[in-house]
């Protein structure tokens, strides 16, 4: 009888950690973000679903390379963001340092992304 009940509650732990929803469709997503034909280094760009839920579990976003490009993830679940529409900011401090605070909000920033089903590669997001 032991050995029922641990596997029953590892299979019980297992769908408790993954979830009702599973892990999403991730499609590639990948760029670079520029301001004045400069590369942007030393932070993070991050996409928020328009209209979506400001609590969602899932957080997506990219680290900035040297030369400014970005491959996004999305966490917990890896590389590439869900197909859809999204608001792109930069991390705060680097829209700061640039002089452009809103590209810090997602409420303000210009950018957006419409990220087809076969994803998106090679992406520039210029700093007006």
């Amino acid at each position: 009888m032991r050995p029922i009940r641990s596997v029953i509650t590892g299979v019980l732990a297992s769908l408790v950690l993954v979830g009702c929803g599973g892990k999403p469709k991730l499609v590639p997503l990948s760029g670079k973000v520029t301001h004045q034909g400069k590369a942007v280094t030393g932070g993070s760009v991050w996409f928020h679903p328009e209209g979506g839920d400001p609590d969602r579990a899932e957080k997506m976003s990219g680290q900035l390379q040297l030369d400014g490009t970005f491959t996004a993830r999305t966490f917990p679940h890896g590389d590439g963001i869900p197909p859809g529409r999204y608001k792109v900011t930069l991390s705060p401090d680097i829209a700061a340092r640039a002089g452009a605070p809103r590209y810090g909000d997602a409420n303000k920033t210009p950018w957006t992304v419409d990220v087809p089903e076969g994803g998106l590669t090679g992406h520039t997001f210029e700093i007006k």
